[in-house]
Order: structure tokens, then C-alpha cells, then sequence
């Protein structure tokens, strides 16, 4: 029947599932990580986002 899922569509949908939930997971401890490092070193933050601001400044859309 077409309205109906596969076992190999269920599959893949909780793998796509799985996937998304880590990347979620990295991407919030690698916010945590920078954030960390910014209030830590924050001469280093404040270069950095003095070179972020440069660059989109002269960003051309």
C-alpha cells in the first residue's frame, strides 16, 4: 500500500532522528565550549570578534 510506511522508511526516519539529536547535542557543547574559552581568555574573545565584525562588514551579499 502507498500510505503506508516501509520498515526501510521507519528506519531511516529514526536514524535521520538519531542524527539530528547528536548534532543538536554537539552543536549546544560546542557553544558551551566557546563560551567557556571566551570567559576565560577574553582579550583573545574580544580580537575575534573584532576580526567577525570586519569580515561581515566587507561581506558582500
Amino acid at each position: 500500500m502507498p500510505d503506508r510506511e516501509s520498515p526501510a522508511d521507519t528506519a531511516q526516519e529514526e536514524a535521520d532522528t538519531a542524527r539530528r539529536r547528536r548534532r543538536a547535542q554537539f552543536l549546544r557543547e560546542l557553544a558551551e565550549a566557546r563560551a567557556l574559552r571566551d570567559r576565560v581568555q577574553p582579550r583573545r574573545a574580544k580580537a575575534a570578534r573584532l576580526r567577525h565584525a570586519m569580515r561581515m562588514r566587507t561581506f558582500r551579499w
